[in-house]
């Protein structure tokens, strides 16, 4: 009662019953190293944020508009420090350092951005903005953050 069926190749084993070659690009893999990288980002970009770490005062001002040279950010720290950009420095150096910068890069009216944490001492950050409009400069700008109320 068993029956044999040959196979319509005739050679019969395995050739006949190959599978077609797909052409299509599987793309799963590839979803998956873009999901962990997008992951990674998300999670990393946070940490990317350079700078001074203050706790900066809320305000309803308007931002200023943005110029394409970065401009000097000063910044004054709960403890009272300053720091150009990221270095810390001197008070007593601030006015000679900052001019070398200003002078390699626009002179006296290069915009200056000045950081200060909420809790900073006052007379330290008044003492800094008299320092640099003595010394002439003139684009003095006060960072703060947008109002959340």
């Amino acid at each position: 009662m068993a029956m044999n069926v040959a196979s319509s190749s005739g050679g019969g084993g395995r050739r006949g019953r190959r599978k077609p070659v797909v052409a299509e690009i599987n793309v799963t893999p590839m979803v998956d190293v873009m999901l962990v990288l997008l992951i990674i980002f998300m999670v990393s970009a946070p940490m990317l944020t350079v700078g001074v770490p203050l706790d900066l005062p809320q305000t309803q001002a308007k931002s200023l508009e943005n110029n394409d040279q970065k401009p000097i950010q000063m910044s004054v720290d709960i403890k009272g420090k300053v720091f150009i950009n990221d270095s810390e420095i001197a008070i007593n150096e601030l006015i000679p350092k900052l001019k070398a910068i200003t002078d390699a890069r626009g002179g006296l009216e290069e915009r200056i951005y000045l950081r200060a944490d909420k809790k900073a001492d006052y007379g330290t950050v008044a003492k800094v903005m008299g320092l640099l409009s003595g010394a002439g400069f003139k684009k003095l700008a006060l960072v703060t953050e947008a109002d959340q109320g």
